[in-house]
Parts: structure tokens; C-alpha cells; sequence
């Protein structure tokens, strides 16, 4: 073999090694969940995370500008400036409950496709929109049929830091889990397709890896335990000849 050629080789080969040895080094955290999920928790951000569906939430835009931190800086950057494109001329708000579906431009970001869900106005942030962003992810998930899907709040990506971060997440992952449950029991009866959720990645920086897998773990654990008590009666009631 040609000397240049066998050093091209080379380089290349130890580029793919080095590249390996990125994505093993990158902590991530799994847990069991409830109809054969798995929930991970990683250290990564939505602009380099492999998956079906990346969902981020935002809070409603602000006609005097929005926040763009870090990873929703990045996540902005990358994909040419589309979410503040979209916000700024009103066409993704972000009001409460609001969701937008579209796929990323191409050579921008890793996931394939992108749901946007609005958190609201930030002054009026709550658990309990967390919750219903919970369920709207999942449920979305479902209806798109995403086998792996990813979801990064981004929450102090824009500049809120009313919620913390682990209990933030941990209500997303509970009312997503119950809306799961609700999913599979539709499908059991034969009121849904079947489709499984394969796994389902929580994106975390570092400063908050730690609290948000402490509080995932203990909210899988809850949930489990109120789904073993759930009323598992029909939905239907058997129709009478």
C-alpha cells in the first residue's frame, strides 16, 4: 500500500476511534419503566443526540426578545436561526399546550424530526404545565410512532430558573408514564394500533445530571406502584344482547 495512502488510513481510523470514544465517555443513566421502556438520562443536548424525536419546550415568545442559552443557542445556531425565525414572526408562540412537528434542515442537527411544545407565559410556570408537556410528548410520541424519542426542557436555556431542574423533569416523566399506560391500555383493547415507545432519553447538562436522575428514579418507582393499582377494568362495558 501506498505510504500516503496507509497514513490517510490511519488518520481516518483514529478519527472513528476517537469518535467512538466520545460517545462512550458520555454519562448516561437507564431505568426500567413501566410496559417495557426504558428511560435514560443523559448528558447530552438536542443538537447532537440521536433519536427519532427530540422534543424541547419554550416558554411563550417575548416581543422584546427571547432568551437563547447554551444549548438553545446552539440549538437555534445550528439549524440556521429557525426557532427564533419562528417565534419572532409569531408563527410558533409558544402558548400553553401549542406544538409544532417539523424536521430539522438537512446537515443541521442529529434527530430526524423536531416537536416543539409551548410552556406558556414563564411568569405563570408551574408543575402542572410541566405535567400536561408530559403528557402531549408522549402522546405525540405515540401518534407519530417514534420508537425512541428524546426530550430536553430547556428550561434554564432560557433564561427561567423558577423550577428546579430535577423536579421539573420528574413531573414530565410521571404524567408521560401515566399517559403511556392510558396508550397501552387502549391498544390492549383494541381501541388504539399497537405501538411501543422504546426508549425514551432525558437530555440533562452536568450541573444537574445527578438530581435529575435521583428524582427520575424515585418518580419510576412511584408510578409503577400506581399503576399496579389502577382500575383495570374495560373502558368499554361489554354491550348487552
Amino acid at each position: 500500500m501506498h505510504l500516503r495512502h496507509l497514513a490517510s488510513l490511519t488518520v481516518s481510523l483514529l478519527g472513528s476511534l476517537l469518535t467512538l470514544s466520545a460517545f462512550a465517555d458520555t454519562p448516561q443513566t437507564s431505568f426500567k419503566a413501566p410496559h417495557g421502556m426504558t428511560i435514560s438520562v443523559k448528558q447530552i443536548g438536542p443538537v447532537t443526540q440521536t433519536t427519532e424525536l427530540q422534543i424541547i419546550t419554550l416558554l411563550k415568545h417575548k416581543p422584546e426578545g427571547d432568551q437563547y442559552i447554551e444549548a438553545m443557542q446552539d440549538f437555534n445556531a445550528k439549524q440556521g436561526g429557525l426557532i427564533q425565525a419562528l417565534r419572532e414572526r409569531g408563527e410558533f408562540v409558544g402558548e400553553l399546550g401549542e406544538t409544532l412537528l417539523y424536521t430539522p434542515p438537512g446537515h443541521s442537527i442529529t434527530p430526524k424530526r423536531v416537536l416543539l411544545i409551548g410552556l406558556g407565559d414563564e411568569k405563570e410556570l408551574s408543575l402542572e404545565k410541566l405535567q400536561l408537556a408530559g403528557r402531549i410528548a408522549i402522546r405525540e410520541a405515540t401518534r407519530l410512532k417514534a420508537h425512541h424519542v428524546s426530550f430536553a426542557p430547556t428550561l434554564r436555556d432560557q433564561g427561567s430558573s423558577l423550577i428546579e431542574v430535577g423536579t421539573g423533569d420528574a413531573a414530565v416523566v410521571e404524567q408521560g408514564l401515566l399517559a403511556y399506560d392510558t396508550e397501552k391500555r387502549l391498544q390492549a383493547q383494541g381501541l388504539a394500533p399497537a405501538f411501543d415507545i422504546k426508549d425514551w432519553v432525558i437530555e440533562a447538562g452536568p450541573k444537574y445530571y445527578q438530581s435529575v436522575n435521583t428524582q427520575i428514579e424515585s418518580t419510576i418507582k412511584q408510578v409503577t406502584l400506581t399503576l399496579q393499582q389502577k382500575d383495570a377494568a374495560p373502558y368499554v362495558a361489554p354491550s348487552k344482547k
